[in-house]
């Protein structure tokens, strides 16, 4: 049985060292480190998320309680933009179930940060700053959702049906099982991660994807482009063939929020997964009044495969492989 660890050691320093530079970044920006509770009795209802859950046996009885591993410390970080802490962020082990690949893993490090009264553009620019200042990567670009999909699939996303997107993807991909039954997100989604990524690696700069399609909001807010469409107000950023970050302007209404929680629990349903139990103590803090504010995660193994030009994940995990040995053998 293999016991060594996948990262040698001079993977192992250069990620301490980039660890180091990623706090004095902030510190040098008055953003205050936080820590919050990895185990939640909440879960995303993100239709492509799934969550691991435990249960927690009180030892003096009682009833047993199911416990969710975080995804992300986005909804318990709001709560403290709620109670006025200010600018935030977070290095967070985060963990994301049947996630296992060169660029994924069901345990991950995650970089999550808030800024009250950033704009979206002035978020990508301290993304930018971040880059060149840890891990010495510059030249980001910015296009926006509809010129992707546009430029590399002669696609007008705003008026493209849910047909025309499968037959791209059929003609495009052709490892796909022409039975795959897909929603509009799901097809645009696919498109996004097997067609346009790789492209976007040919440009060798990190490239910033904004104006989402408004279905794609998540919890960011929703608005008007300049020509009149309703768009997500996030990016993603990408860099060497793989996303690296996703930030949002956050939605701020609480009533909102709990529509489309309940829509993505109605989709789960629909589609054979289970529904996941909505956080009340994120609703409660959006309704005492959380600030403008805009926000960002970004996958820092991810970033440290491309800073030393890895090529699997596993490469920057102390123990990458343990899982997937237990999975394959």
């Amino acid at each position: 049985m293999r016991w060594q660890p996948t990262a040698d050691k001079a993977t192992l320093e250069r990620r301490a060292q980039l660890l180091a530079d990623v706090r004095l970044f902030f510190a040098k920006r008055g953003v205050l480190e936080v820590d919050t509770p990895v185990l939640s009795p909440s879960a995303p209802t993100s239709p492509y998320l799934e969550s691991f859950q435990t249960e927690f046996t009180p030892l003096a009885g009682g009833e047993v309680q199911t416990l969710y591993l975080q995804t992300s410390p986005e909804f318990a970080m709001k709560r403290l933009l709620a109670a006025d802490i200010g600018p935030i962020y977070q290095i967070a082990k985060v963990f994301r179930n049947g996630e296992l690949g060169r660029c994924h893993s069901p345990e991950f490090t995650m970089l999550e940060w808030y800024r009250p009264d950033f704009s979206l553009d002035e978020l990508m620019e301290e993304v930018t700053a971040l880059l060149n200042d840890v891990v010495d990567i510059s030249g980001a670009i910015k296009l926006s959702y509809a010129a992707v999909f546009s430029q590399y699939l002669d696609v007008d996303i705003f008026s493209c049906t849910v047909e025309t997107l499968r037959d791209v993807a059929l003609k495009q991909i052709t490892s796909i099982d022409s039975q795959l039954s897909l929603d509009w997100n799901g097809w645009c989604e696919l498109l996004m991660s097997e067609v346009i990524e790789p492209q976007l690696a040919q440009r060798q700069v990190p490239v910033f994807i904004y104006d989402f399609p408004a279905s794609q909001a998540e919890l960011a807010k929703v608005k008007q482009d300049d020509d009149g469409h309703a768009v997500a107000a996030r990016f993603e950023l990408y860099f060497a063939g793989v996303e690296l970050a996703n930030g949002y302007d956050e939605l701020l209404e609480a009533d909102e929020l709990t529509k489309r929680f309940e829509r993505d629990n109605h989709y789960r349903e629909q589609i054979n997964k289970p529904s996941m139990p909505v956080d009340s103590r994120l609703l409660a803090a959006m309704q005492a009044g959380l600030p403008p504010c805009s926000g960002v995660a970004l996958g820092l193994d991810r970033l440290i495969m491309a800073a030393l030009d890895k090529k699997d994940i596993a490469l920057v995990h102390s123990f990458g492989r343990d899982l997937s040995y237990i999975c394959h053998k």
